[in-house]
C-alpha cells in the first residue's frame, strides 16, 4: 500500500532521471484494494501522468480500479489544483453508471461518490437548514452536473423546521404559524414509527389536519329519500 506522497516520488523519479522523458505520455493504473485509487490517481495527475486507466463504478478485480466519476469530477471542481483538460460529459456519467450495474450484476451503490442516491441527499437537520441557503455550504458540486435525480432533502427523524418548512413550500401546503407548530408535531410522532417521510406522508398529515380543524366546514348526510316513477300501466 502506497501513500500519495510515495507515488509523487514514485512518477518523479524517472521523469527527472529518463533522457526524452518529456516526449513520453506517462500512465497510471491502480487498484483500489487499500481506497487509495483516486487519490493516489489524482496525485499522479498532479505530477505530469497524462493518461489515467479508469472505470465506471469502479468496477475491476479484487476491490475494483480508480473510479472514473470520481477522477473526472474532481477535475471539473478543482481545475486550479489540476490543470488538465478532458471531452467527458458529466451529464451522462449516472446513467452509464447504472448501465454498469445492471449489465455487470454489481449491487448498487446508494452511497458511492458522485453517482450513488445518496451522494446528494441531506437528512441532518443543519444539512437541511443550509442546502435551501446555498447549495455550496455543503455540495461541491451538483446533482445536475451527473444527472443524479434530485434528491436534496430527506425527511426524517433529524429534520428540523427549517428543512419541513422548505418541503412543505414545493408542495404548495400553506400553514399560518399555529397551524405549522401542530403539523410539526405530528410529523415529529409520525418519525418515530417511520425512517424515511415521503411527500404523501406529507399530504396525508396536511389533509388529517385540514379535516380536523373547526374554520373547515364538513357535511354530514341526515337523511336519505329515495324516488322513482310508478310503473307503467299495462
Amino acid at each position: 500500500m502506497n501513500k500519495k506522497e510515495e507515488y509523487s516520488a514514485l512518477f518523479n523519479y524517472p521523469r527527472e532521471n529518463t533522457r526524452g522523458s518529456e516526449k513520453v505520455v506517462w500512465s497510471a493504473h491502480y487498484q483500489n484494494d487499500p481506497g487509495l485509487a483516486t487519490a493516489n490517481t489524482l496525485a499522479a495527475i498532479s505530477n505530469g501522468v497524462r493518461q489515467v486507466e479508469l472505470t465506471i463504478y469502479r468496477i475491476g478485480e479484487c476491490a475494483g480500479n480508480t473510479s472514473l466519476e470520481e477522477v473526472v469530477m474532481a477535475l471539473r471542481t478543482r481545475p486550479n489544483s489540476y490543470p488538465v483538460f478532458n471531452k467527458i460529459d458529466t451529464t451522462f456519467q449516472y446513467r452509464v453508471s447504472q448501465l454498469v450495474v445492471l449489465k455487470s450484476g454489481m449491487p448498487s451503490q446508494a452511497n458511492k461518490a458522485i453517482v450513488g442516491l445518496s451522494a446528494f441527499a441531506h437528512e441532518s437537520g443543519i444539512h437541511q437548514d443550509g442546502v435551501p441557503k446555498n447549495k455550496r455550504t455543503y455540495e461541491i458540486s451538483t446533482p445536475e452536473l451527473v444527472d443524479v435525480p434530485s434528491n436534496n432533502l430527506v425527511l426524517g427523524k433529524h429534520s428540523g423546521r427549517n428543512a419541513l418548512k422548505y418541503k412543505l413550500h414545493e408542495l404548495a401546503i400553506v400553514l399560518n404559524d399555529p397551524e405549522f407548530q401542530t403539523f410539526f408535531t405530528s410529523f415529529k410522532k409520525l418519525t418515530d414509527t417511520k425512517k424515511l417521510i415521503t411527500e404523501r406522508d406529507l399530504l396525508a398529515l396536511a389533509s388529517d389536519q385540514s379535516l380536523s380543524q373547526d374554520a373547515i366546514e364538513t357535511y354530514r348526510v341526515k337523511s336519505v329519500v329515495i324516488s322513482f316513477p310508478p310503473p307503467a300501466s299495462l
